[in-house]
């Protein structure tokens, strides 16, 4: 487990969940960053058909990281079933972090982040 401090990463994957601590929000987007690049791999996904409704790739969560700090700071990345994924801010209503060009989630999180 990473050293103590203000800011607390959870991810989850499937039935896993790896809770860390981080002293300095860089640490913990470090650990976010290395989490993910290792998931991604799992991450293609098919169709899934539940009652009369179909949930494309793109539309499922494979994972999600979800990071707090300071000040009631909440944000996170998504991994979705097609491969991509996306930042949020916010605790109970997320609002979407827009990707600039030649960024990924991860940089788009860290662009918003005080």
């Amino acid at each position: 487990m990473a050293s103590a401090g203000p800011y607390r990463l959870t991810v989850r994957h499937g039935g896993r969940v790896l809770r860390t601590r981080h002293a300095s929000l860089d640490d913990a987007l470090r650990a976010l960053r290395s989490e993910f690049g290792a998931l991604a791999g799992q991450a293609p996904r098919a169709t899934v058909k539940a009652l009369t409704r179909e949930f494309e790739p793109v539309a499922q969560v494979v994972a999600r990281a979800a990071l707090r700090g300071p000040g009631r700071m909440r944000a996170g990345v998504d991994l979705r079933g097609d491969g991509s994924s996306e930042a949020w801010t916010g605790r109970w209503q997320r609002q979407l972090v827009a990707q600039e060009a030649g960024e990924d989630a991860q940089d788009a999180l860290r662009r918003v982040m005080p």
